[in-house]
């Protein structure tokens, strides 16, 4: 079986030991394509020397929603030319964040909006944070949608029924993360079993949002295999049918080669 984790941070702080070490974990568990995604101008920059270091990472770069306000004049133009790097796959994370009272919604809005158009222009996928915000994103995806269906992922998906099939209905894909394995998320597994497989992808969010068994431990791409198999228990099917799926699904929605 093979593997491909969709979005982690492999440039935080946690790996700056051992990165080396845990990109050949989740080689050796069959992880065979990882994508880092930045969320600042620097933690940008360092996802595009990793994937240019190592073969099997690409990379996504963009502005975290939680971080706009803090963004200097002139980071957003710089962070559009890292987009020009090899191997940088998509945009992203943007988005909104209504939990953490990081950034003012209208300005997080603004570069929500930044990074959808950008989307269209260079014709990459974009990668959407949404938390505590679903109303709110939705509006901003539907104005956007009015010029035809996106080329996007929904990262760490733990929506609504509703949101999901507006995602769907708008062409976006379900990226599910180790919250799938919580014992509490009965309602998630259960909606991950109704939607259509050839729309979904797994990650990790590492070194964040570990799977059972491993809460509260750091997590890390390899572990995205459990998640898969979550999901596979959820739906009845193989992990065999996950991992192909999902692989499939996030080579033609990033643009990746076959490994």
């Amino acid at each position: 079986m093979e593997w491909i984790d969709t979005h982690c941070h492999l440039d935080e702080e946690s790996f700056t030991q051992d990165c080396a070490d845990t990109i050949q974990r989740a080689v050796d568990a069959g992880v065979k394509t990882m994508i880092a995604v930045g969320i600042t101008l620097d933690s940008c920059r360092r996802v595009v020397e990793l994937a240019q270091k190592y073969s099997c990472v690409y990379a996504i770069v963009g502005l975290h929603p939680n971080y706009v306000l803090a963004a200097q004049p002139g980071d957003w133009e710089q962070i559009v030319e890292l987009m020009k790097a090899p191997k940088v796959v998509g945009l992203g994370e943007t988005g909104l964040d209504k939990y953490w009272d990081y950034a003012p919604i209208d300005l997080q809005i603004e570069f929500f909006n930044r990074h959808i158009e950008l989307s269209r222009q260079l014709n990459l996928p974009f990668v959407v944070h949404c938390r505590e915000a679903e109303a709110e994103t939705l509006a901003v995806l539907r104005h956007h949608a009015a010029a035809g269906p996106f080329n996007g992922a929904m990262h760490s998906f733990c929506g609504s029924a509703e949101t999901a099939a507006a995602c769907l209905e708008m062409g976006m894909h379900l990226s599910f993360a180790g919250m799938l394995t919580f014992k509490k998320n009965d309602t998630l597994r259960q909606l991950s079993a109704t939607l259509p497989l050839d729309r979904l992808l797994v990650e990790t969010d590492s070194p964040y949002l570990a799977p059972t068994p491993y809460r509260s431990k750091r997590n890390e791409p390899a572990h995205v295999r459990l998640t898969a198999a979550c999901l596979a228990e959820s739906r009845g099917i193989s992990k065999e049918e996950v991992a192909a799926a999902t692989t499939r699904n996030a080579r033609r929605l990033f643009q990746l080669p076959e490994s």
